[in-house]
């Protein structure tokens, strides 16, 4: 990946969901009479300012993690007479909750406007065709085959293969059943099937739901002809070149791709025998593959790849909205995704799922880098998902969050006068020490995944 699509892409997502989040608090704090006294996108030393006509002073900061806005607070300093009306503390409970709700909620926004546009842009995906079911596996007890196309997972309409990951991430962790519902090939009637969880994937740390399931997507065969080299990677370091031939792997034929990778990916740390045909010729290659991943999660790593080829027309579907079914499909999305980033912070917090999921600024950073490389709706697909990210993490009860302090103005509503300043000073530093420990961890995970 090019650093600079990382850069690029970082700093543009930042860009944006901040200063979408921030303005959200500011629009609805000067309708509601609050003196802003600074917009700031960034922190740290000033890098560009300007004032408005109201006295706002807008800056844009040398370090690019965030932003704020600040308004006039009798608490944070001494405020003129004059001006005592315009601030923050001295409006009501009711205005308060909204500007402090505006921020994640114009991050809601904008991930439906990002949606809405994936929506009416439309995306090809790849039919949801079983290719192979793994004996004894969850899939095979409830009796799925090669050759069914799964269209609805609990319920859910799945268009695509990654449409039917997202509903059985909402499982993870979980005992109970999914209700799935198949179409043989050639007919039009749906036949349901029930898959039986356990615990299902509990505390994984890489967890791959479709293949765990014991199901293998249909995909056209790749002739194991080896077209690219990771330089770093076994493959390259034991002698292989592109346009070799697998032949056999320790004795095991092969003749197709599919078969190298489940194969390698089953023996992470171990030395095997690879026979090549090379120009005609047949070659041993002894190989000592890598693990890739920690754990029950580690995998054999070769380092090469083949060239892919097309996909046949019939296995491929063309997904599209129209401006008014589209803003439909944007907010279903956007509720959808918040709901499985709570649900999923929430199996966290009981062990449900492994705290190793979580990320941080260097694993954003690479995604943004990613998707941008990758095209403008990948991009805008990320910042989606970030925004809601944002916007839901934002909303946690936690102080020195936006979610903190909507918690003191609910309790100060219920019961009629704040919280003391000795209460809410418990509760900030609370706030940042929880803050500052998951910082931490995802920052561990990043350089753990590095």
């Amino acid at each position: 990946m090019s650093a600079l699509y990382m850069i690029v892409g970082t700093l543009i997502a930042l860009g944006v969901l901040v200063t979408f989040h921030e303005f959200g608090h500011f629009w609805v704090a000067r309708r509601c009479g609050v003196k802003v006294l600074r917009f700031s996108v960034g922190f740290g030393m000033p890098l560009v300012r300007w004032h408005d006509r109201k006295g706002t002073e807008y800056v844009v900061a040398a370090i690019p993690l965030g932003g704020y806005v600040k308004m006039l607070d009798e608490r944070e300093g001494e405020v003129p007479p004059e001006l005592v009306h315009q601030s923050f503390n001295r409006k009501t409970v009711y205005q308060r909750i909204a500007i402090v709700i505006a921020g994640p909620v114009a991050n809601f926004l904008l991930a439906i406007v990002f949606f809405w546009v994936l929506a009416m842009l439309g995306s090809q995906q790849v039919r949801p065709v079983i290719g192979d079911v793994e004996a004894g596996s969850i899939a095979a007890k409830a009796g799925l085959i090669s050759g069914q196309e799964i269209v609805s997972v609990d319920g859910e309409p799945t268009t695509g293969w990654s449409a039917v990951n997202l509903q059985l991430v909402r499982r993870l962790g979980e005992t109970g059943s999914i209700a799935i519902k198949v179409r043989d090939q050639g007919s039009s009637v749906d036949t349901p099937h029930t898959l039986v969880l356990d615990n299902w994937l509990k505390g994984a740390d890489e967890p791959d739901p479709i293949r765990s399931l014991g199901l293998r997507p249909w995909r056209p065969s790749l002739p194991p002809v080896l077209a690219e080299l990771d330089p770093a990677g076994p493959a390259q370091a034991a002698g292989l070149k592109t346009g070799d031939r697998l032949l056999t792997l320790d004795g095991q034929s092969v003749n197709d791709w599919q078969q190298v990778v489940d194969w390698v990916r089953k023996r992470p740390d171990t030395r095997i025998l690879l026979s090549v045909e090379r120009d005609s010729a047949k070659i041993d290659v002894p190989v000592t593959l890598v693990a890739r991943g920690e754990g029950k999660a580690a995998m054999g790593y070769l380092g090469a790849g083949v060239k892919g080829i097309d996909w046949p027309p019939e296995m491929l579907r063309e997904v599209s909205y129209g401006p008014v079914a589209a803003v439909v499909e944007g907010a279903r999305r956007t509720w959808t995704m918040s709901v499985l980033t709570l649900d999923s912070l929430k199996k966290m917090l009981f062990g449900e799922l492994s705290v190793k999921n979580l990320s941080g600024p260097i694993t954003i950073a690479k995604v943004a880098g990613a998707s941008a490389q990758s095209g403008v709706g990948d991009f805008l697909n990320f910042l989606a998902y970030l925004s809601i990210s944002l916007g839901v993490l934002n909303l946690l009860p936690i102080p020195v969050l936006d979610g903190g302090h909507l918690l003191f103005y609910l309790i100060e509503w219920a019961r009629g006068r704040p919280l003391s300043e000795k209460v809410q000073g418990w509760g900030v530093q609370i706030g940042i020490s929880l803050v500052v420990g998951v910082m931490l961890l995802a920052l561990v995970n990043d350089l753990g995944r590095l």
